[in-house]
């Protein structure tokens, strides 16, 4: 394990858009071997949900930096408990 940890070290010193390339490059490796379809079609119909009801007016955007503060807090009561 520590070579991992050597290694994230070495990665979070890269530019963002280097790390960005690690990123995809490792999540893509997680599918290695998985050609699931109905995976990948379940994935469009949610996307195409989501923009129906953004567009409907049935949801709103948040920001980001207000997504992660709210998750944040949410995080943190639930561990309170």
């Amino acid at each position: 394990m520590a070579r991992a940890q050597d290694h994230l070290a070495a990665l979070l010193e890269l530019p963002l858009e280097d790390r960005a390339k690690a990123a995809r490059t490792l999540l893509d490796s997680l599918d290695e071997g998985c050609d699931d379809a109905t995976a990948d079609d379940a994935q469009v119909a949610e996307l195409i949900r989501r923009v129906q009801a953004l567009d409907a007016g049935e949801v709103a955007l948040v920001d980001g930096a207000d997504a992660r503060s709210r998750v944040k807090a949410r995080l943190a009561l639930l561990r309170r408990q």
